[in-house]
């Protein structure tokens, strides 16, 4: 068993005040034994509007984000699943979404843009979001072995579309790490439900962690930043406010699982 950490922010439009949560709470997770830990979306930056992003944003590889993660992960011996840093897009004013993993030794190892952007208006709210104008949507799954296992990745609204989920169990991935900032209406409404949903059809571990309460931007967020193990079972969770979750991740039982209880492979596409 691996011990692996959720980590739930309350992320604002100030990079360093938000850098200096992020390492504390990283720092402490590292000190209760997790080998690795993920941090929500968009954890150093939270800003007034959604174009605010373009101002902060960073060239792959180079800028204050990156580097301070880079820097961590090595002094720590952590792994670190860097929720979404905005990076810049040659040739487009819009950036992508990035989650990047540093390894233990500060190394990045993966890199995934978001694909699903979040283009919606709340039912029953006067609540709008257009993702898509500030953000270039990724066009690739993406998975990474990692000391927990391979690591499929995902963020936030993916949650919602099963087949991407799909495409990374032929990849060969292990657990889902999903770093999201759900809006508090659709995440009491759904949240829970879809996480659960995820790992029980992929017989997958799931680590979600999120961001939680309100924004200077006027914004509130769900929060219950959650680990759910292969068989839908909720191993811990975090309701509301800033801190970290942690919880063993068993891949001998999850093979044991899925050799027994085979319904991954029982599947029927071409029917």
């Amino acid at each position: 068993m691996t011990r692996v950490a959720a980590i739930q922010m309350v992320s604002s439009a100030d990079v360093g005040r938000n850098l200096a949560t992020a390492e504390e709470l990283l720092r402490r997770s590292r000190e209760r034994g997790a080998c690795l830990a993920a941090l929500p979306e968009n954890f150093a930056f939270m800003g007034l509007t959604e174009a605010d992003k373009l101002a902060i944003a960073e060239v792959e590889g180079n800028g204050p984000i990156q580097e301070h993660m880079a820097g961590l992960a090595r002094e720590l011996g952590l792994w670190i699943v860097a929720g979404t840093i905005p990076l810049r897009v040659p040739g487009e004013p819009r950036t992508a979404a990035a989650c990047l993993v540093y390894d233990a030794a500060g190394r990045r190892v993966a890199r995934y843009d978001k694909i699903h952007l979040f283009d919606v208006a709340i039912p029953g709210r006067d609540e709008r979001y257009q993702e898509s104008a500030s953000v270039r949507p990724g066009v690739a799954p993406e998975c990474v072995d990692t000391p927990v296992g391979r690591l499929g990745m995902a963020v936030c609204y993916d949650l919602r579309f099963p087949e991407l989920f799909r495409r990374l169990l032929d990849l060969g991935a292990e657990w889902f790490c999903l770093p999201s900032a759900f809006t508090a209406p659709t995440g009491r409404a759904h949240w829970e439900t879809l996480l659960r949903a995820r790992a029980i059809e992929n017989l997958c571990h799931v680590v979600a962690p999120a961001q939680s309460g309100f924004h200077e931007n006027g914004r509130e967020t769900h929060g219950d930043s959650m680990i759910v193990d292969c068989w839908g079972r909720v191993l811990a969770r975090l309701p509301r406010g800033t801190g970290a979750v942690l919880a063993d991740i068993d891949l001998v039982r999850q093979r044991e699982l899925r050799q027994n209880f085979p319904c991954v492979e029982h599947r029927r596409l071409t029917v």
